[in-house]
């Protein structure tokens, strides 16, 4: 869309994924934050959010929904409708937006249009979806391509009939161009230079630079402001602007306590628009300062008060994710809609050089009339056939209910969806990799709260635990290889307490990974080569969910180290 509504010079070199421009993003190949652009086609302006798919960043999408009046919901001619689809979709049909689906990837050999559509239509019916929405229009394309059209088997040479589609079916903004001025700000910023800047969409009224403007919260008591520099998104760049219409998109400078929810509006007569509501996190996880003897070698903040600092300025603007204060005074408990979405805060801290530990994640449970409630998922996986039998059987210890399965096209995959409680998805991805052999995929998505379903066990294996300080040698670590899978090769340092790797048996084992040979009688000691194991390479969404509840995960700018809480330190056997 971007190429063609020519965004871009002719010679212009792009990147493959241009909205997603954090590191993050392009590295998981997913989108994390939501973010706006505008093209222009045939004198109409058109402003395009990008918004996650993922529900553990639905915060992203609820904050943005007020900002547009309808949407384009793309699926996958083989796959249809994932679950993440559900929870945006959701969303959307509730703010009452006009829908049109887009059925992208329709040159792929076992593409299945018809079947897409009917899905498709079935989830809108799922999710009380009005006459209006259902009657839906549906254009089919090849986004690589860049061509579209009403019926899969004939497309334009370009995105057209797309264009046309949304200037027919999507409605112009619902706006009071007369009316005085308010302005909703759904996301902000912050520039060196600037300071913070607000961004939202003009419901009525016009802004101009250097306007006098009051700042509303509903409810609350009203301050005044004032509008510095003005500016309105053109392609993917900010260009100043003297003065703003209602139904733009504009981003505000100069007024710097301003929060994401409130409203700037007319200096005389300003009244606050509704506030933007998300819904409650799931799923907890306790922050603390590093306490483990390599404490300060690689992170420049180190101390509670840089904690403190950052993890209250994500909460501005992060609306779905919540931030208090712990038992002791340098512990916070962060709670968030999902492990993901806590782990993307904890890997953006470790790059801007935060040193810290993390606790295992935990499940935030409700109470109801005495009644003890807990989050429920739903989650889909795609198995092969000759896996599903570890995979049904991993999921049912861990408390899950399948309700559906059916075989999936030519290739032999079964899809099979469970109702399970959140609590047994923590640690699952891992778990049913490997007893899928790695060609299993999953897909959670919160559902509901439903009754406590009892008690259940992640994790078979314990730990082994490092029981001196010092440096790895292979001559220790060919013995302790025996006892399980190891995380560490020979010559790095270690710490008393530290995780050095998986015991083969339940319970942990402390061992010696620090042993040298002795030096007596060299001669008649021939030396003998060492085979050593490949050790184990877990990333930091691996630690988090292998850690149980008497363990920590140390996050440092270089290294991400497991160990034991010296709090709660049980007897090792």
């Amino acid at each position: 869309m971007l190429k063609q509504a020519k965004v871009f010079r002719d010679n212009q070199v792009v990147e493959e994924r241009i909205m997603d421009s954090n590191d993050l993003e392009r590295e998981r190949g997913i989108t994390i934050l939501s973010k706006n652009t505008s093209i222009t086609y045939k004198d109409t302006k058109m402003n395009i959010i990008d918004t996650p798919g993922h529900s553990d960043f639905g915060g992203e999408v609820e904050r943005v929904l007020n900002m547009v009046e309808g949407i384009l919901l793309v699926v996958d001619s083989v796959e249809g409708p994932m679950p993440q689809t559900r929870f945006v979709l959701k969303k959307a049909l509730e703010f009452g937006h006009a829908v049109v689906v887009v059925v992208n990837k329709v040159d792929r050999p076992s593409a299945r249009p018809e079947f897409v559509i009917n899905s498709t239509f079935e989830l809108f019916i799922e999710l009380n979806a009005s006459d209006e929405q259902c009657d839906f229009q549906a254009v089919y394309a090849i986004g690589l391509s860049g061509k579209a059209g009403l019926s899969p088997d004939n497309l334009a040479n370009d995105l057209g009939p797309l264009f046309e589609t949304i200037i027919r079916c999507i409605p112009g903004p619902k706006i009071k161009k007369d009316g005085s001025l308010q302005m909703l700000v759904t996301s902000t910023e912050y520039d060196e230079h600037k300071g913070k800047i607000a961004i939202g969409r003009l419901h009525a009224g016009v802004l101009n630079r250097g306007m006098d403007v009051r700042i509303c919260t509903p409810g609350d008591a009203c301050r005044f402001g004032k509008v510095s520099e003005l500016f309105v998104f053109e392609k993917f760049f900010r260009a100043p602007a003297e003065s703003v219409e209602a139904g733009d998109i504009c981003a505000v400078c100069g007024i710097g306590d301003i929060q994401i929810g409130e409203t700037i509006a007319d200096k005389n007569d300003g009244k606050a628009l509704p506030a933007i509501r998300v819904e409650e996190p799931t799923v907890k996880m306790a922050f603390s300062i590093n306490t483990s003897p390599f404490v300060g070698r690689e992170g420049k903040y180190v101390t509670s008060r840089n904690l403190r600092d950052r993890l209250y300025r994500e909460i501005e603007r992060n609306l779905a994710m919540k931030v208090e204060d712990g038992e002791t005074a340098d512990t916070f408990l962060v709670s968030g809609r999902g492990t993901l979405h806590i782990t993307i805060l904890i890997e953006n801290m470790r790059r801007e050089n935060y040193e810290f530990m993390v606790g295992p994640p935990k499940v935030i449970n409700k109470k109801v009339d005495d009644k003890l409630l807990e989050p429920y998922e739903i989650a889909t996986v795609e198995v092969p056939e000759e896996h599903m039998g570890s995979v049904v059987e991993l999921l049912g210890k861990r408390r899950g209910q399948m309700f559906d399965m059916q075989g999936l096209g030519s290739e032999g995959t079964t899809l099979l969806k469970y109702k399970i409680p959140t609590r047994g998805l923590l640690g699952l991805r891992n778990a049913i990799l490997t007893a899928s052999r790695g060609t299993a995929i999953l897909n959670t998505i919160f559902d509901s709260y439903g009754p406590w379903a009892g008690d259940m066990s992640t994790r078979d294996l314990g730990s082994l635990v490092a029981f001196e300080d010092g440096t790895s040698t292979s001559y220790a670590l060919a013995s302790s290889q025996e006892r399980g899978q190891l995380f560490i090769k020979p010559g790095v340092e270690v710490f008393k307490g530290q995780i050095v790797g998986i015991h083969q048996r339940p319970g942990d084992l402390a061992l010696n990974v620090c042993k040298k040979k002795a030096a007596t009688n060299v001669r008649s000691n021939k030396e003998v080569s060492v085979v050593l194991d490949t050790p184990l390479d877990y990333s930091l969404d691996d630690c988090i969910e292998y850690i149980q509840e008497d363990e920590l995960v140390e996050v440092t700018p270089k290294s991400i180290r497991m160990c034991k809480n010296p709090k709660m330190n049980k007897k090792a056997r």
